[in-house]
């Protein structure tokens, strides 16, 4: 019989849920979000504490099986039945919104000489839904652990940027009509959260249709999972590599199968939410995990060009976005 040790893990798992449970507490303070937050926690802690190897274990566990099931958990975010409520020429829009600030972040990025994934994961992060997008895709897409910390760091700045600059954007500057601002907000911010609180701001019409369409992109989480992994195997098979369907990371299958759960109302509303609530824990708890095995060296290598790559997606999202409102809804 083969006997685990479980307390070689228990110190690294520790560390991570309480760096993950402040960063949660602060967030309410900041109104940040905490995933950021815990990622930056777990940055300075790590570099400005020399961690015992006691905790290595665990952290390792934190960052790498913790973040598999959070991601999971994500699935339940997907409710494929809210489509219904938004026409085909909307749905289009974001579609074509995503793919767009995708292939923008990929240009950037080889015009400032950043690596290809970075910018992928980037362009992700901006165009479907910040740190749950890269969560789900970094395995797949195969990024350095920096990467996937700067990423969503970078993300979620801009995406606190536009939480108060986007209202004034669409109101005094713009003068969009409640449906154009909500559009604009469900299709430039990452979070739901940042969405939710910008466009309930304005009133509860920006409200709602900012929600619902920041609920589409989320939707195309899927579909683009399959795409990347459709594009990875090709790319495979064009070098000759032996292709094996278990190359799929198996969270993948839990990530579709909890997000049929939530379609079809295959569980209680309540064990719905409650399963979600897991998800954004774990998520955070995992990005301490993150955070604690990146170094500040990493931080000044990667983090200057991705910032500006960043940032210049984030602004060109905005902007096709608001043109496209402005020349088709």
């Amino acid at each position: 019989m083969i006997k685990i040790n479980y307390s070689q893990y228990i110190f690294g798992i520790l560390l991570c849920f309480i760096i993950g449970i402040f960063a949660e507490y602060l967030s309410k303070i900041l109104t940040v979000e905490s995933i950021s937050l815990s990622i930056i926690l777990g940055i300075i802690f790590g570099n400005l504490i020399k961690i015992d190897k006691k905790f290595k274990s665990g952290i390792n566990f934190t960052e790498k099986y913790i973040l598999s099931i959070a991601i999971v958990f994500l699935g339940v975010k997907l409710d494929y039945l809210i489509l219904s409520q938004l026409g085909i020429r909307i749905i289009f829009f974001i579609i074509i919104g995503i793919v767009l600030t995708i292939l923008f972040s990929l240009l950037l990025g080889k015009i400032f000489n950043l690596n290809k994934n970075f910018a992928l994961l980037l362009g992700i992060g901006n165009a479907v839904c910040g740190s749950s997008a890269i969560a789900a895709t970094q395995k797949i897409i195969g990024v350095k652990k920096e990467e996937i910390g700067l990423s969503i760091t970078i993300v979620n700045l801009f995406g606190t940027i536009g939480f108060f600059l986007l209202p004034f954007l669409g109101t005094q500057i713009l003068e969009f009509t409640d449906l154009k601002i909500g559009v604009l907000i469900g299709n430039t911010l990452q979070s739901v959260g940042q969405v939710v609180a910008s466009g309930f701001s304005i009133n509860d019409s920006v409200g709602q249709t900012a929600t619902i369409v920041k609920m589409v992109r989320i939707l195309m989480l899927s579909p683009l999972i399959f795409i990347l992994l459709f594009i990875i195997f090709k790319s495979k098979n064009n070098n000759n590599e032996k292709l094996k369907f278990t190359g799929i990371p198996i969270f993948i299958y839990g990530f579709i199968l909890f997000s049929l759960i939530s379609t079809f109302h295959l569980l209680p509303e309540y064990y719905i939410h409650f399963i979600e609530g897991m998800s954004h824990y774990l998520l955070v708890i995992s990005m301490v995990g993150v955070g604690l095995k990146i170094t500040f060296n990493d931080f000044f290598t990667y983090g200057k060009v991705a910032f500006i790559v960043g940032s210049l997606t984030f602004i060109i999202q905005v902007i096709l976005t608001s043109v496209g409102i402005i020349s088709f809804l």
